[in-house]
């Protein structure tokens, strides 16, 4: 079965990485570092989350997943404020962004509910 956050996180990752690689060429430098290196988290935590030693580590991993999805829209928000002629790309990752919490957020509540009652 696949896991829908991983492959979520990941293609967004790429995506982002790409975007990255065309403001680069842009000269875009900043708020794309930026970008990239808060929505790259996003997968790493959720990958390593999967491979956690215990509890406390997946809520940890995914907290920080959780935390980075949101660093991540902030991005995204002032890239299509400040560029414009991208706000198409930009957008297109917003929604991206916004999905990607909708699977986080919930898979947080139900592990903690979870836990809490086992």
């Amino acid at each position: 079965m696949k896991n829908a956050i991983l492959d979520k996180s990941f293609n967004f990752s790429l995506d982002i990485v790409k975007l990255y690689l065309k403001l680069k060429n842009e000269k875009e430098y900043i708020l794309s570092k930026q970008l990239v290196r808060s929505a790259t988290s996003i997968g790493a935590n959720v990958t390593e989350a999967q491979y956690a030693q215990s509890k406390k580590d997946f809520i940890s991993k995914m907290s920080i997943a959780l935390k980075e999805a949101n660093e991540s829209e902030y991005w995204i928000n002032l890239l299509i404020k400040a560029i414009p002629y991208n706000s198409l790309i930009s957008q297109f990752l917003n929604s991206f962004i916004t999905s990607l919490l909708h699977y986080l957020i919930p898979s947080l509540l139900i592990f903690f509910i979870f836990s809490f009652f086992h």
